[in-house]
């Protein structure tokens, strides 16, 4: 960006500035402007109040002085000329409120994901509840564009960061209980890392509207299909009976969904051939269905220690990143498994009054049996529902969204937009960032097959053994039995030597509502409430780890 030298300009009071041929403040009272606008905000508790271009930091004064505690202000400059100058002009304040929780900062607004990191390394996780954008200056001119992209991913992070700490809440438990049970795979089952389709064609499939179209297209093209194609399938869990009904077999099911409602997405496929990748903290029912090949790996959704000693022990399985997405997560492993190109369809994060899913998938066939005289299958309750919006999909029809599949789409964007290898079918689904392909174009792709000189298969990996996992198991039964005596009054412990405890089975409290949002931390030894609390997690849990054994 340019490092022009910003030139000032004498107003009635305080100062205008010059620059790239714009005047970015008033020439006649740039700090009653200023401070006009900050008198009418509206005071809000914990919000982030994100400034592009400050320049003098005129209307910042005060806006600190109107703050809550829980508050804090975020100047941010795109370009490097303006950033020394607003570093110099508001060096006498910009750390003003300096300590455990700094009111203000300014930063070179360089990227999305480095603002973001930087907001949690300052402030921390789940501190504010919401963005707010203040234009004191007219510098946010030069780049529009970009000062809002920045200030919506910030939006987005917070609002991912809360949204995770409900789901913990409501969830954790859950997720910590599956895991535990599905140890009793691990010796079973492989490593993510030894799938290898040697730089084959990955097709990966959602089960949103436009799988129909790539499903049609595959029949009259492929017929049926069978195994022996020249390219390799991969699913999420929800599209199996999709499939089933074209008679589709495909590579591989990704199965990341840890409720019992997730069963319905297998009926018909039991003990079919079928290879899978389940999540460690997916319902071990589902894991159990397929008959093929069992690859396991782990999401760190949270960080708990019972996560790191499974780590040091050699039981935890291969790390994918926490996407949240059983889609997202099927294109990661797409993009870890081939070496070849990687085709997207059915990831839609949209849907229209009479179409929310692919024909065949559980969802669908519910609306088909509910529909009588009584009930339409136009679904006017999801229509409607409250934050639907109406948006344009990659194709430019008019489709429907909602604020979690928005953000979900968004993360999709982050994460595989800059990979060359990958594509997306071009549908009624939401532009996704990538490069988009007509159904002729997919199929011409996908019949190429892989490459003649295929790249060499990652060498075998050791599975962990069940005595390993045995010993694992027990050291914390123990720990619990122990942890269970001192609460119940059957043996003195020191306070230290609670904490360490406590600390040590963490996943019998971080999902409770003053630990969810904490990042980790807890009441102490000396909270009676949470201690009870923490007494009454133990024995289900004891009866996980001894069903391990």
């Amino acid at each position: 960006m340019s490092v022009e030298t910003p030139r000032e300009l004498p107003a009635r009071r305080g100062f205008s500035v010059f620059y790239r041929g714009k005047t970015l403040l008033s020439r006649i009272d740039p700090i009653a402007q200023a401070e006009r606008l900050v008198e009418g905000i509206e005071k809000k508790e914990r919000t982030l109040y994100f400034i592009p271009s400050p320049l003098y930091g005129y209307g910042i004064p005060g806006l600190l002085e109107k703050l809550g505690e829980n508050s804090a202000v975020l100047c941010a400059e795109a370009d490097e000329g303006l950033l020394d100058f607003s570093l110099a002009k508001m060096g006498e304040f910009h750390r003003f409120g300096e300590g455990a929780f700094p009111r203000l900062s300014l930063v070179r607004a360089k990227d999305a994901a480095n603002l973001c990191a930087f907001v949690r390394q300052t402030w921390g996780s789940r501190v504010f509840r919401r963005v707010e954008v203040l234009r004191l200056s007219g510098g946010w001119r030069l780049y529009p564009e970009w000062y809002e992209a920045l200030a919506a991913a910030l939006g987005r992070d917070i609002a991912t960061d809360w949204e995770n700490a409900m789901t913990l809440i409501r969830l954790g438990r859950r997720y910590v209980r599956n895991a535990i049970k599905n140890l009793r795979l691990i010796p079973q089952s492989l490593p993510l890392k030894v799938l290898s389709y040697e730089g084959s064609p990955v097709l990966v499939l959602g089960a949103g509207p436009s799988l129909d179209l790539m499903l049609d297209a595959l029949r009259r093209r492929f017929g049926g299909l069978k195994k022996d194609r020249p390219f390799r399938i991969i699913c999420v869990d929800t599209c199996l009976p999709a499939l089933d009904e074209w008679g589709i077999e495909p590579d591989l099911a990704v199965i990341l969904e840890s409720q019992v409602w997730n069963l319905r997405d297998f009926i018909g496929s039991s003990s079919r051939p079928l290879d899978a990748a389940g999540d460690l903290s997916a319902l071990p029912a589902s894991l159990r269905v397929l008959g093929g090949r069992r690859f396991l790996f782990s999401t760190p959704w949270t960080g708990l220690r019972l996560f790191k000693r499974l780590k040091d022990s050699g039981l935890l399985p291969g790390v994918l990143p926490p996407l949240g997405s059983v889609g997202l997560s099927a294109v990661e492993i797409a993009r870890r498994s081939g070496g070849g190109p990687v085709i997207t369809a059915g990831i839609d994060f949209s849907f229209t009054l009479d179409n929310c899913h692919a024909r065949s998938t559980p969802a669908h066939l519910e609306g088909m049996f509910e529909q009588n005289r009584f009930r339409s299958l136009l679904r006017a309750e999801t229509a409607f529902r409250r934050g639907v919006f109406r948006t344009v999909s990659g194709s430019g029809a008019p489709v429907l969204s909602n604020p979690a599949m928005r953000n979900y789409r968004d993360l999709f964007e982050e994460t595989f937009s800059s990979d060359p290898g990958i594509f997306a079918l071009r549908g009624p689904g939401l532009p996704l960032g990538l490069k988009t392909l007509s159904p002729g174009e997919v199929l011409d792709i996908l019949a190429r097959g892989a490459p003649p000189l295929r790249a060499a298969g990652p060498g075998t990996e050791t599975v962990p053994s069940a005595s390993s996992l045995r010993t694992f198991v027990e050291e914390e039964r123990d720990s619990l039995l122990r942890l269970r005596l001192i609460l119940s009054g059957g043996e003195k412990a020191e306070p230290l030597g609670l904490e360490k405890l406590l600390d040590r089975c963490d996943y019998l409290w971080a999902h409770f509502p003053e630990c969810a949002g904490a990042g980790g931390r807890r009441p102490g030894v000396e909270d009676l409430s949470f201690l009870k609390r923490v007494r009454a997690e133990i024995d289900p849990f004891l009866r996980l780890w001894e069903f391990s054994l």
